[in-house]
């Protein structure tokens, strides 16, 4: 079996130690490939498709992201947890250990796996637009460490409370969701959990699947003395009622900003926009998971 494994060298828990314990766990004579700067797992995935029967990634999820916008769904992909955070592997229940995340997917089953794209750009787990990807940016703007590295989940809390509070904890409508009605932001969702913040899973919509269309959250409006409800049913996943826009399983839905907005996609800033289309591709790639 040809494999290529790629590696993102500066993912929050990568070493060189670490991707010699991975390679023992995957298929003999897997060739490593490390890149080099943003953008180039993209490029590395495209070229190494048609050459290997199988593609892993030791990385974090941006560089998870790069891999899927690379390849036409051919090849299975194994995605070994190298980030902080790592939201895919661990939705696709290979957990938080690459030792062991490389053991699983090895001898796991090639599964086909849908994924969200917008304005052609494709996502594997949650896009947003508003709050969380005001969020991003702000801990992108924090820089990275000297070794390359993010900032980790305090940062992430830190910036959260700090991005609550220039706006007073109030979020009033900003977009609206086309043939649905007015939101502050809107969250969507390609499986559950929407993400992690340290073992704890942040579910958004319960209800979303790898192998469904995707789920839009949308609040209305948000005031400081909801902030703690909001909070509770973001981290436990909100249902249908008043004051939240919910959507289940759309293969399209059309965002229009009043103005231009952050967008966020697997963690990654993609600018402002003042229109997002979402569409759900299904069954868009094969992803190596663990054996039932």
């Amino acid at each position: 079996m040809a494999a290529l494994l790629i590696v993102n060298p500066q993912a929050s828990n990568v070493s060189d130690e670490l991707v010699r314990r991975v390679v023992a766990e995957l298929p003999p004579g897997t060739e490593v490939v490390r890149t080099t700067g943003p953008g180039e797992a993209t490029s590395i995935a495209r070229d190494h498709e048609r050459s290997v029967d199988a593609i892993y990634v030791l990385s974090g999820d941006g560089t998870y992201n790069e891999v899927v916008n690379g390849v036409s769904g051919e090849v299975p992909l194994g995605f070994l947890p190298g980030g902080g955070t790592s939201v895919l592997p661990r939705a696709l229940g290979l957990g938080r250990d690459p030792v062991a995340a490389a053991r699983l997917a090895t001898g796991g089953t090639a599964t086909p796996i849908g994924l969200g794209r917008v304005n052609g750009r494709r996502f594997a787990f949650n896009a947003g637009v508003g709050f969380d990807a005001a969020l991003v940016r702000r801990i992108d703007e924090r820089g990275r460490a000297e070794d390359g590295r993010r900032p980790g989940d305090v940062a992430f809390v830190r910036a959260a409370l700090g991005l609550i509070a220039s706006s007073r904890g109030t979020f009033p409508p900003a977009l609206e969701i086309e043939d649905v009605g007015r939101a502050a932001f809107a969250l969507v969702a390609n499986c559950d959990p929407y993400t992690y913040a340290g073992r704890l899973g942040l579910r958004v919509s319960r209800d979303a699947s790898f192998d469904r269309g995707l789920d839009l959250v949308a609040p209305v409006s948000v005031r400081a003395w909801q902030l703690p409800r909001l909070a509770f049913g973001l981290a436990r996943g909100l249902r249908r009622r008043d004051g939240v826009v919910v959507l289940h399983d759309v293969d399209e839905v059309v965002v229009r900003c009043d103005e231009p907005m952050p967008l966020q996609v697997d963690g990654e800033d993609l600018g402002d926009v003042e229109v997002a289309v979402f569409e759900s591709e299904r069954a868009a790639v094969r992803a190596l998971v663990p054996r039932r």
